[in-house]
């Protein structure tokens, strides 16, 4: 009788090991760990291998477009701009110089920049839901940045000046994200699953307002330039704006970086992370305001690009596991790179004409997502999901 005591005792007791910590979290913690490629070494030569990519990259998609410029004339502009070598009587104007400089490049530059951003708020939200399929329309972020700089272009808020669309981008990314905050507290506590649901509501009700607005909206130029804003597009780059953009990206990417634990934290769920002392609720709102302020701009520069962190965030995690340090960097810089491709089949794929890069990804991003809902299994966070 003593020792079927002792066996209850042990079967309803959680087992701590050496350092204080139950097994069974040590066990969720060192899955953290999948992947093909494991271990430091592999790391450091995957961020080597994609910041070569990455350079590459841009130095062949400026040498393409639709006008007919030589590898030399390009890069001799290039050379020019950055270590004034060249004559500038020759390469400081003309045609030539303004298509590589104030065209191909500043759109080019921007497309790393919201790709690092979309992947990197991709990363995060699946993290803050503790669902695969997140990304930054899912909490309706994009949506409520898109309305924002709907109303600017349509209605003709002026309020802010020129920076109207991106403050009010910024804004309704901001609105929506308190909002799903707000509504996920409603008859108890905060999860992940009602963050989900709150998202999807705010989302649809956006669109919505969103497409009154173009339906009642009686300006043919500006229907024409938010109808193709809403499809997604780099072809308004600017550098002034880029340096921005690129900034909050970065310092984004950085803040992220050193939440990494308490992100792996949040993808063994709450009931763990509170075992190990850490309250998730607090964080979840923090993470959320910061990625509104990223899709914000991002989406006031880009248009409405989805997948983007959908996808690049799988396809690095099932390479390199869910460890959010190696995860997050490993996301941007593969972000960066997929849309500097995508502009450059959008740019190509229709003679004399582009196509709009949103379209282009969601045909790719489209079938993407169907291999994943219909995929048996798959790590995230320690979880089959």
């Amino acid at each position: 009788m003593g020792m079927n005591m002792r066996r209850k005792d042990s079967e309803a007791t959680e087992v701590i090991s050496s350092r204080g910590k139950p097994q069974s979290v040590v066990g969720e913690a060192s899955r953290l760990a999948t992947g093909v490629f494991r271990g430091i070494p592999a790391y450091v030569c995957a961020i080597v291998v994609l910041l070569a990519v990455l350079v590459l990259s841009v130095l062949f998609a400026v040498t393409v477009g639709s006008a007919d410029l030589t590898v030399q004339e390009v890069y001799d502009i290039i050379l020019f701009e950055w270590f004034h070598i060249g004559d500038p009587a020759v390469l400081a104007q003309g045609a030539v110089h303004d298509i590589v400089w104030f065209i191909r490049l500043p759109r080019i530059v921007l497309g790393v920049a919201v790709g690092m951003g979309l992947a990197t708020v991709g990363v995060v939200m699946q993290a803050v839901v503790q669902n695969p399929l997140a990304d930054p329309y899912i909490l309706g972020i994009s949506s409520g940045a898109s309305l924002g700089a709907t109303a600017a272009i349509l209605l003709g808020i002026g309020v802010f000046g020129s920076n109207s669309v991106g403050a009010c981008a910024f804004l309704g990314a901001l609105g929506v994200s308190f909002a799903v905050i707000w509504i996920s507290h409603l008859g108890g506590r905060a999860t992940s699953v009602k963050l989900v649901l709150a998202g999807v509501a705010l989302s649809s009700v956006c669109s919505a307002v969103s497409n009154f607005i173009v339906y009642v909206a009686d300006d043919p130029g500006r229907f024409m330039t938010v109808t193709f804003w809403l499809m997604g597009s780099l072809a308004g780059a600017e550098w002034e704006s880029n340096g921005v953009i690129f900034l909050v990206v970065l310092l984004a990417l950085a803040f992220f970086l050193t939440q990494s634990r308490t992100l792996n934290l949040m993808l063994l769920g709450d009931d763990t992370a509170i075992t190990l002392g850490t309250n998730l609720h607090r964080y979840r709102q923090v993470y959320l305001v910061a990625a509104s302020l990223v899709v914000g701009f991002v989406v006031y520069a880009s248009g409405v690009i989805g997948f983007v962190g959908l996808i690049i965030p799988h396809v690095i995690r099932v390479l390199f596991g869910v460890d959010h340090r190696k995860l997050l960097p490993l996301s941007a810089l593969a972000g960066g790179i997929f849309l500097v491709w995508a502009d450059v089949v959008a740019r190509t794929i229709i003679p004399n004409a582009e196509l709009p890069i949103g379209i282009l990804i969601s045909i790719v991003g489209a079938p993407a997502f169907v291999l994943l809902l219909i995929k048996k299994t798959y790590s995230f966070g320690g979880k089959a999901a």
